[in-house]
């Protein structure tokens, strides 16, 4: 069973598929053609097909020997991004773009489903495609909640991400916490508003915000072991009419990263340490707040068992040499499969700098070497090989 011969033999329908995507982004929860197209090209392939969580697509291939089940999945969702990049297939939907490479996602399991669905006889067990909504705020919490690992019974679960801060050739693996737990926030602090004249019949909400924003850095360096990376920066601030008016309130909006297991209801965890000093700030300021936290994702964190399969898989497509030790900060919702079933999630280098794909994600100038494709398809084949036929 040559599957490297057979992956390039759908190279071609591969980058296809992958521009096709590219073309006709959408956001999350309205990803309305991706879905049809996704459910029709797997219908196509006599898979069993089903609609899930509103633009969900999962479709199953039973092998003709029982077995256990693996399930692979792909984000669909683009970004509300302008796209700057030029290309002959850039996005037809103004404003909105693919710029994390889930149109690659989509593509490389596409193929992986039809060369898969032409080797029932070699398969023990079943395997799941799952073509998953909203990635970029959290859908994979409520095809969870939907039933996407029942029926039939997820044993274990892959997922592939191509990734420009990675070289096209190589692949980021690492067992264990691999991307960080993300959640946002929004804080209210709220003073007296007054005349900038006369500062003290007001209660100026600057003094306390400013105090806040430097304060709470110290979590990350004098509360938290600094082996236990923890993030928490600002993004955003608004309030504030003139500036000979001190205002009543002032809202900031920022994001709280880490890399271990640390959410939790106890005095220890990060979210409980930073409302802990915005309320003594505030007290000492006379002023008040509210402060509201907006879970995205908890810490994704590879099964060991499962990563072994996967750098033995890496070994074979991409060389020992070209496997590196690989972790960020940056959230995944895939970690809410990881948390119910074995798992492993890992980065398919797809940057160049010769074909201008270096931009960051999210960037308007976002791109992919397409050649990284053909590299994660053959990963998704012999993850599964590995695993249902071991």
């Amino acid at each position: 069973m040559d599957l490297h011969k057979e992956v390039l033999e759908h190279e071609d329908e591969l980058i296809y598929l992958r521009r096709e995507f590219h073309k006709i982004p959408e956001l999350g929860f309205k990803e309305f053609k991706t879905s049809e197209k996704i459910y029709k090209y797997l219908k196509d392939l006599g898979l069993e097909v089903e609609k899930i969580t509103q633009t969900g697509v999962v479709a199953v291939l039973r092998g003709e020997k029982e077995g256990k089940t693996v399930m692979l999945r792909a984000d669909m969702d683009a970004l509300p991004v302008t796209e700057d990049t030029g290309l002959p297939f850039a996005s037809e939907n103004e404003g909105i773009m693919h710029a994390c490479a889930h149109d690659g996602h989509i593509a490389m399991l596409l193929i992986a489903a039809k060369i898969l669905s032409n080797k029932k006889d070699q398969i023990k067990g079943a395997i799941k495609f799952v073509f998953q909504p909203n990635e970029e705020d959290a859908g994979a919490k409520y095809m969870v909640e939907d039933g996407v690992l029942e029926d039939p019974d997820v044993d274990a679960v892959f997922g592939i991400h191509l990734w420009s801060p990675i070289e096209s050739g190589k692949v980021g693996i690492s067992s264990g916490p691999f991307m960080g737990s993300h959640e946002n926030f929004e804080l209210k602090v709220k003073g007296q508003g007054g005349h900038s004249g006369n500062p003290h019949t007001a209660v100026d909400p600057f003094l306390p915000l400013a105090n806040i924003i430097q304060s709470v850095q110290m979590i990350q360096t004098r509360e938290i072991d600094i082996l236990k990376p923890t993030l928490i920066m600002f993004g955003q601030i608004n309030g504030g009419t003139a500036p000979n008016v001190i205002p009543g309130e002032l809202e900031v909006k920022g994001s709280m990263r880490y890399l271990y297991e640390g959410g939790d209801d106890s005095e220890e965890c990060p979210e409980k340490r930073f409302e802990r000093i915005v309320s003594n700030i505030c007290k000492a300021h006379r002023a008040d707040y509210e402060l509201e936290f907006f879970p995205s994702n908890s810490t994704l964190i590879n099964n060991e068992k499962t990563t072994k399969l996967v750098e033995k898989a890496a070994e074979d497509v991409f060389g020992k040499e070209n496997i590196v030790n690989y972790v960020c900060m940056a959230g995944e919702d895939f970690a809410e499969f990881t948390a119910k079933v074995p798992g492993t999630f890992y980065f398919v280098g797809a940057g160049n700098e010769e074909k201008d794909c270096t931009y960051p994600h999210h960037h308007p100038k976002f791109d992919i070497d397409e050649d990284s494709l053909k590299l994660g398809v053959e990963m998704h084949l012999k993850s599964v090989f590995s695993y249902l036929n071991r």
